[in-house]
This record gives C-alpha cells, sequence and structure tokens, in this order.
C-alpha cells in the first residue's frame, strides 16, 4: 500500500476516535498508529530502515518484528527521551507554584518590564533560552510562571502562552546547536557562524510576526485558565493575593528556573568548544567539560533543580502531609502527560517507518519547483505526516543537497532557512509538544490548534517569505 494512502487512513482513525467517538487521547493514539502498522508492508520498514543508515541485517531484524513490538519499541522510544524530563519538570512547576516561587519571580518581572510588556519579556526570554536548550525543557520552566502572571489578568493568559510558543519553538529548527540545524549545517557546508546569524535573522523575523498573530488570536478566543492536577486557579489566586514579606527570596525562586538553563548551555558550549579546537585542551578545561557533560544532561541538570525545588518547598510547608500531597499530584499529572506524549511519539514513529520520507523524495523529484519553495513545501509535508521537526529536516536536506549542489543563485543558508521554516508546519496530534502543552495549560485539542499549530504555521510562512526576500535582496554571492 502506498504510504501516503496509509498516512491518510493513520490521520483519519486518530481524528474519529477523538473528535466522533471522544475516546481518550491514549487509547486513540494508540489505536491510530496499531492500525498504521498493520498497513505498513515488511517491504515499507525495510527500506525505512536502510534509508535511515541502517544496515541489511538491522533492516531485516526491525521489519521482521510484530507490530506489537514495534508499537512496545516506539513508545519506549518517546518515552525514554521525554519521560524523566516531564517527572521531574512537573515536580518543578508545583514546587514553585506552591511555594510562592512562581509569585515571587512575577512580580519581579512585572517591576522590570511592566504590566504592558510583560508578553514581550515572555517572547524575548524564551527565543534566548531556547538557542541552547529544546523547546520543551523551556516550557516546562516557564509555564508555572506563565500561569501565575495569567491569573492576574485571565484574559491575557492566551497571549502569554502563545509568547512562550512563539519565542522558543523557532530557535529549534534555526539555529544551532539544535541537532535539525545543526545537521542541516554539516550536510550543506553551511559555516556555523554563518548559519547563527541567519538563524537569529529569520528567527527575530518570525518571531514577530508570532506576536502579531498572538495579539490577533488572543482577541478573538479566549482562552479560559482552567484548574490542571497540579493546582488550581483558585490556589494561583492565593498566591497572587500573598504579601511580600510571605514570599521566598527572588534568589531561591529564580534558582531552579536558571540553573538547568545555565548546566545545559554549559554543556553545549563545552562540546563545540572541544570539537572545535585544534589544540591540545588544558587539563582544567578537560575537567571542565567533564563536568558539564555530567550536570549539564538534560535529566541530570532538571534533577539537581527538582531537588532544589522540593527543599523550598519543604522549607515553606514544614507539613510532612502537605508536602507529599503535593509531589504525588505532581507525579500523578505528570504519569498522565508521560503516557499522552509516548503514545503520540509512537504513533510518528510508525507513521515514519511507513517509508512517507523516501515517497515524499521520489514526488518532489518529479515535480521541480523554485528551490526555496521546494524545500519549504518537502519539509512542511514530512512534519506534517510524521511529527518530527528533526526527522523533516533531515528528510528534507537529503532531497534538497543534491538539486542545490547543481549551483544557486544566492547563498545556502537561506535555503537551510526554508527548510527550518517548513519543519513547524503543520504541529498536530502526532506531534508529543502538542499534548504536552494541551495538558499543562489546560487545554483542549482545538484550543491547542488555534493557539499552537496555526501559531506556528503563520511563523513558518512569514518566514519563508522573508528567506525568499531576502535571497533576491542580499544574496550574499
Amino acid at each position: 500500500m502506498d504510504p501516503i494512502v496509509i498516512i491518510l487512513i493513520g490521520t483519519a482513525v486518530v481524528l474519529f476516535c477523538i473528535i466522533v467517538l471522544k475516546l481518550h487521547a491514549v487509547i486513540s493514539l494508540l489505536f491510530a498508529a496499531l492500525v498504521t502498522g498493520l498497513l505498513t508492508s515488511p517491504e515499507l520498514i525495510f527500506d525505512y530502515a536502510v534509508h535511515s543508515g541502517m544496515s541489511d541485517l538491522e533492516a531485516n531484524s526491525l521489519s521482521d518484528l510484530g507490530v506489537g513490538k514495534r508499537l512496545a519499541v516506539a513508545f519506549g522510544n518517546t518515552s525514554g527521551k521525554i519521560g524523566i524530563l516531564i517527572a521531574l519538570a512537573s515536580i518543578i512547576g508545583v514546587s514553585l507554584m506552591r511555594s510562592g516561587a512562581a509569585e515571587r519571580i512575577v512580580r519581579s518581572l512585572l517591576g522590570l518590564f511592566g504590566k504592558k510588556n510583560a508578553s514581550l519579556a515572555f517572547l524575548t526570554g524564551s527565543f534566548t533560552l531556547a538557542i541552547p536548550v529544546f523547546f520543551d525543557t523551556v516550557f516546562y520552566l516557564m509555564i508555572p510562571i506563565v500561569k501565575s502572571i495569567g491569573v492576574r489578568n485571565p484574559k491575557k493568559f492566551g497571549l502569554y502562552l502563545m509568547t512562550v510558543m512563539a519565542g522558543g519553538v523557532m530557535a529549534h529548527s534555526l539555529i544551532p546547536p539544535t541537532p535539525g540545524p545543526l545537521f542541516v549545517a554539516e550536510e550543506m557546508g553551511i559555516d556555523l557562524g554563518t548559519m547563527i546569524i541567519g538563524g537569529l535573522v529569520i528567527g527575530i523575523i518570525t518571531v514577530a510576526g508570532g506576536y502579531a498573530y498572538s495579539i490577533w488570536a488572543n482577541r478573538k478566543w479566549e482562552l479560559p485558565m482552567r484548574d490542571t492536577p497540579d493546582i488550581s486557579v483558585e490556589d494561583l489566586k492565593q498566591f497572587s493575593e500573598k504579601e511580600k514579606k510571605d514570599l521566598p527570596a527572588l534568589w531561591i525562586s529564580i534558582l531552579p528556573v536558571l540553573l538547568p538553563i545555565l548546566l545545559i548551555t554549559g554543556n553545549t558550549i563545552s562540546k563545540m568548544m572541544a570539537s572545535g579546537t585544534n589544540s591540545n585542551l588544558s587539563s582544567f578545561q578537560n575537567s571542565l567539560i567533564n563536568i558539564f557533560s555530567t550536570l549539564g544532561d538534560a535529566n541530570i541538570a532538571l534533577a539537581i533543580s527538582s531537588a532544589i525545588a522540593m527543599s523550598l518547598l519543604w522549607s515553606r510547608l514544614k507539613d510532612i502531609k502537605k508536602f507529599q500531597k503535593f509531589i504525588y499530584e505532581s507525579l500523578s499529572s505528570a504519569g498522565i502527560i508521560i503516557l499522552i506524549t509516548a503514545s503520540g511519539g509512537a504513533f510518528g514513529q510508525m507513521l515514519q517507518q511507513t517509508g512517507i520520507g523516501i515517497r515524499i523524495e521520489d514526488l518532489a523529484a518529479n515535480y521541480q519547483m523554485a528551490l526555496l519553495p521546494m524545500a519549504f513545501f518537502i519539509t512542511a509535508a514530512v512534519r506534517t505526516a510524521q511529527g518530527s521537526a528533526t526527522v523533516a529536516m533531515v528528510t528534507a536536506i537529503g532531497v534538497m543537497s543534491g538539486l542545490a549542489s547543481a549551483g544557486l543563485q544566492f547563498h545556502p543558508v537561506y535555503l537551510a532557512m526554508a527548510i527550518g521554516c517548513g519543519s513547524k508546519i503543520f504541529a498536530w496530534m502526532n506531534d508529543s509538544a502538542f499534548w504536552i502543552i494541551t495538558k499543562m495549560a489546560g487545554m483542549e485539542e482545538k484550543e491547542t490548534i488555534r493557539h499552537f499549530s496555526i501559531l506556528l504555521m503563520v511563523m513558518g510562512f512569514t518566514g519563508l517569505i522573508a528567506v525568499m526576500i531576502l535571497s533576491k535582496v542580499l544574496p550574499l554571492v
């Protein structure tokens, strides 16, 4: 069966289960993944595996696995990537909110930027943080602050939420050292400095487009603040009414947010220094790299942060029963989110195994169009079909690197930027981030599509237009 047909059937199944049958997202996604796996032939799986860089022996091994085993492996792969992070992030979030630390950070932000500029503070802050740190981690750390400031002005909760997403999401696909843009730069022989500058320029333009959409969407659709398993709106309101003396100090309040960012960023920078140097490193430099490689791992960094956050919560409560109750609630909330995101990731991996990337490459070879829009739409098609921005970028560069080698009338960084912007379209139910945002923000699926999926689409097309104009006005060749 053609991979495109399988993709359409899998998509129809998950939409039917969620929208018509009103089934839980976990059941819907796993059932759609199972149907997709049953329809995918061993030949398609073998071709996908070989195309992904596996040996013939590994490809045969994967294609011989039963659909249940492949589904379990796909579920486990996603859970392994994000399970610990979500659990730790949930503990940090609950601890920050229940201890009053999130409230303390919010008051400092409002004092620094003013109430009118709170959304801009979120926008620029998340964009800056997402350059060295994955978007998911940035979102985990920012969501308790968004909730705490949103309770002061519920009509702007949607705006605050979207500015965090708009600021954080583009760096993942445009600016190294995140994997997608780093791989594209290496494959196309683009200097890393040029890639970073290009990503910053296009990133700022797309973020501006996302901010404009956020303002419009917030006026058109009111996004209500809802109780989530980790904390109720009423509890948030009570913290907003507390006096400053009843809240923890700013330095300890913000430490659980800043420390993992500093550790992860330090790990990123030390790796770049180690790989980019031609001379022998001193023992001190090697020691520093080793320290950051351990402490700068996202799981370890958030574990340290969660320990600090729990210590802060205990120091404010001094009540073992309440402390246990809040930590239990945070882990219960995280458990549901892990199940949903792992199910979404499993569905996405089963879609990848159909060989949709190869199928789109074949279509691209037969239907030639202008290079920049072509790169954009190939990436967008793969992203929409299987849910991963990084996989979409890797697939697109596999197609475009051959076409681009014939000679470009502009610097190849523009092609890389078109691919990065295309990877933002269209984020929906086969993307684990879709479910993380939905559950942590207390949204319904249709609200996430309005406030996240369409937001990313607007930013992606804004980036494409900017890239096409700049490639004409400033070709750099």
